[in-house]
């Protein structure tokens, strides 16, 4: 699953990026790795397995990680290919969901693409970008199902008129993603993997001083995106590069107490980035190593084993439990099943953020 970074030139994305995907940015327990120049994969934050490790003492501990791509700036125009318009669109469609990062700060030293500072203008012209884009991928697929209609393929009515419904929001500059569109109407138009369907996390890059309660800037984002499927963070990208260009944990956690901040900011956003993906976690634990595993959310035991090894799916015969809050408690799996805590769920089990899981299978 991949998240990409968008936004305008300057706005601070690739500073923000660097930060996600440089190896200092955690403590040792959640170290960062760069795979390729513009792709980090970025492991996600989660103390249940520092306790889990805590408790079993393996040889080895491996996070969940999610991708993110830090993509190229955009400008007016992208969508007819202006400056890098078709690296950027082409690389949003190979992404999951959409990180995008609105310029909130004044500085005099950083120009704007635009000559001045409104993020809600900054936001539009994206928007309008990915929107005409769209525009044209649903166009090209009503001529398509138009042509099969008239040479009798009836069965493709629905999908033409859900198609025409897309098209209509599409018209009104509106995103596909606030369109109320039902489950199956969304796998219809699933292949079509339109750019303004994908979830957004709005990063609104600050100055240090309106870290805490945002600006004027801040407050007409979080009120023009109210009625969006979307969620925004305030963050200071500038402070972020500061404090991961420390090298020593107590020093980093000396300069986190001087700004009276519990942990940096990017943190929460990996987090809020796994959300956004719909994922979520399952746990396996042994003598050799204690894993996360990520997952959709909505999957079923049978489902979660595949991610393992395609052999757990396909001779799946049972899943063995323990639900992370009783593994705090009793601290041991011995003690668990004492208690009668561990708990024999067959293949249509819906997995539980969480859950300790063994799998049984036979192949």
């Amino acid at each position: 699953m991949k998240a990409g970074i968008i936004g305008l030139p300057n706005v601070g994305k690739s500073t923000l990026f660097n930060c996600l995907s440089n190896s200092k940015a955690q403590s040792a327990n959640f170290p960062f790795c760069t795979i390729e120049p513009n792709i980090g994969k970025v492991n996600v934050p989660d103390k249940r397995l520092i306790t889990l490790t805590d408790l079993i003492n393996p040889k080895q501990t491996i996070p969940a990680s999610i991708e993110i791509v830090d993509i190229a700036g955009l400008v007016k125009g992208a969508s007819k290919g202006e400056g890098l318009g078709n690296q950027f669109l082409a690389n949003i469609r190979e992404t999951d969901a959409l990180i995008h990062v609105l310029r909130c700060f004044e500085d005099s030293n950083i120009t704007h693409v635009e000559g001045t500072i409104d993020p809600l203008r900054d936001k539009e012209i994206i928007d309008l970008e990915l929107q005409i884009k769209d525009l044209e991928t649903v166009d090209k697929q009503i001529e398509k199902i138009s042509k099969k209609l008239r040479a009798g393929y009836k069965d493709d009515a629905k999908y033409l008129s859900i198609l025409q419904k897309v098209k209509n929001e599409l018209v009104k500059s509106d995103n596909i993603r606030n369109l109320d569109l039902d489950k199956d109407e969304m796998i219809l138009i699933k292949d079509l993997n339109l750019l303004t369907s994908k979830p957004v996390l709005y990063v609104c890059n600050v100055s240090e001083k309106d870290l805490s309660n945002g600006n004027v800037f801040t407050d007409n984002v979080n009120k023009m995106i109210t009625n969006e499927n979307s969620e925004m963070l305030i963050l200071a990208v500038s402070l972020e590069a500061e404090i991961f260009e420390i090298e020593d944990f107590s020093d980093r956690q000396s300069f986190l107490d001087d700004y009276q901040i519990k942990q940096p900011a990017s943190l929460k956003l990996i987090n809020q980035t796994y959300k956004l993906l719909n994922m979520q976690t399952f746990f396996t634990v042994g003598e050799k190593e204690v894993k996360a595993w990520t997952i959709q959310i909505g999957w079923n035991a049978q489902k979660a084993a595949g991610v393992i090894h395609s052999d757990f799916e396909k001779g799946f015969i049972r899943s063995e439990v323990i639900s992370y809050k009783d593994y705090l408690n009793y601290k041991s799996e011995a003690k668990i099943k004492e208690a009668g805590k561990l708990r024999v769920e067959g293949k249509d089990y819906i997995v539980k953020d969480g859950d300790v899981m063994h799998f049984r299978f036979n192949v």
